[in-house]
């Protein structure tokens, strides 16, 4: 399955956007670990968005648009934690009539 991790991402210092992010990583790399394809909305949208030198709201909706359009093609969501741009992740994925998993146990394991 392409599972979507999802977590807090926007904080008020660098340090703790990279402590966000690393913590989606993290959880996604055992996704992988187990047989999935994770995908990471905010990682999809960093690059295109610093090359686009947005900043401010423009630069909080383009990386929601980008992770919503994304994530729509995923086949389940890891909720790791909530926040605003996760919880609608989730609310995507359930409107979907998929899985929403909130942790790495309820994960189904598959062999590659």
């Amino acid at each position: 399955m392409i599972i979507g991790v999802a977590g807090p991402y926007t904080a008020d210092t660098v340090e703790q956007r990279q402590k966000n992010l690393d913590a989606m990583n993290k959880v996604a790399a055992a996704v992988f670990a187990m047989g999935h394809i994770p995908f990471i909305g905010v990682n999809a949208a960093l690059p295109i968005i610093e090359q686009a030198n947005l900043e401010g709201k423009e630069r909080a909706k383009a990386i929601m648009d980008i992770s919503m359009v994304l994530i729509d093609k995923c086949d389940a969501l890891l909720l790791i934690a909530e926040s605003p741009g996760a919880n609608r992740e989730r609310d995507l994925i359930l409107s979907k009539g998929l899985p929403v998993y909130f942790n790495i146990d309820e994960v189904p394991t598959y062999a590659r």
